[in-house]
């Protein structure tokens, strides 16, 4: 089968080898997997950061968003079987999607939403399941619940951020502050319903003031933690919540014991990691994402096609995230 990897890290991505076309042997499905032919794949910042900063002694195939077609299934299998249209986000501890054909757990794969193509399809695992962790498992805040309490969304308008925008504003009662920094990503941000949006490239503590709001409840920061501590300490309301999804250099915990704030960090990938007893709990809310798409109440996150899926058009698609400049999500597909 075809598929694209890397065998060296750290190369910059206008280097031709830094990924690559090759042929792997075809994957063959344990007693939990699907096989699935991969019909359209999704990029998001993991895939770059493994490139550049993980050492590798083999080829290895990145990429963790993808939808496609079951074709077989293992031996106790029991959720899906053959012809199943699925999306997904896969597992760290296995070859990714920028593949043919994958295996991967039965435990945290979704039917595809009927309404969408499976490119549309592919922007919504990872960043659904991100958000979806954050906002209800790391977070405890209830569905229905927030009333009169505030959630402010640093890097609203990228992949997480998007999604994480429209559950906060369709299941809570949150008001919604989604921050960017462009005129076109903060029109993004409000199409997905924020309440307001802020510029996280200047002092947003005034901004949020000039809202009303002299501090925050709830701060979700996605992007650039580290630049943006010491205001989120600032920002956040006495016995707030501060969660965060990217990986600072260093994390100083102590500001926040004078308020009281509460850390958590999220990580999608832990459950498949560690196989834990609640796995089955990303197949359940993707099936909840697909069912929410199918009514009209979320919206895929497709920012841009860029084509086929091969090595070279997926430099161009690693080097777009790589400048900070993407909104939404990029996808490739097969034909």
């Amino acid at each position: 089968m075809k598929a694209i990897v890397y065998t060296q890290h750290g190369l910059p991505i206008t280097d031709p080898n830094a990924l690559q076309d090759i042929d792997l042997p075809m994957p063959l499905a344990g007693p939990n997997d699907l096989l699935v032919e991969v019909r359209a794949v999704a990029v998001n910042p993991v895939d770059t950061k493994l490139r550049r900063g993980v050492a590798v002694t083999e080829p290895r195939v990145l990429g963790w968003d993808a939808s496609g077609i079951v074709r077989a299934v293992g031996s106790e299998v029991t959720l899906f079987a053959p012809g199943d249209d699925v999306f997904y986000a896969g597992s760290l501890t296995r070859p990714g999607s920028y593949s043919q054909f994958q295996v991967v757990d039965e435990r945290i794969v979704g039917r595809k939403p009927a309404n969408l193509d499976f490119a549309q399809a592919a922007a919504l695992p990872l960043t659904s399941i991100t958000a979806w962790e954050l906002l209800f498992d790391r977070l405890k805040v209830a569905e229905g619940g927030g009333e009169g309490k505030s959630l402010l969304i640093i890097g609203a308008g990228g992949g997480v951020g998007s999604i994480l925008t429209q559950l906060a504003r369709r299941l809570t009662r949150l008001t919604v502050i989604g921050s960017a920094s462009r005129d076109v990503t903060r029109q993004w941000v409000r199409e997905l319903g924020a309440h307001h949006t802020i510029d996280h490239t200047r002092p947003m503590g005034p901004q949020l003031a000039a809202l009303g709001l002299e501090a925050v409840d709830i701060v979700i920061s996605l992007t650039h933690t580290d630049q943006h501590y010491p205001d989120i300490v600032e920002m956040l309301a006495p016995q707030g919540q501060f969660a965060l999804i990217d990986d600072p250099a260093t994390l100083d915990a102590m500001p926040l014991k004078r308020k009281s704030i509460s850390l958590h960090w999220e990580l999608m990938f832990t459950r498949s990691m560690f196989q834990t007893p609640d796995m089955i709990r990303q197949h359940e809310l993707l099936e909840r994402v697909a069912r929410m798409v199918e009514q009209g109440e979320l919206k895929t996150t497709l920012s841009e096609h860029f084509g086929a899926v091969d090595a070279a058009n997926m430099r161009r698609a690693h080097a777009l995230v790589e400048s900070g400049k993407a909104h939404g999500k990029i996808v490739l597909a097969y034909a």
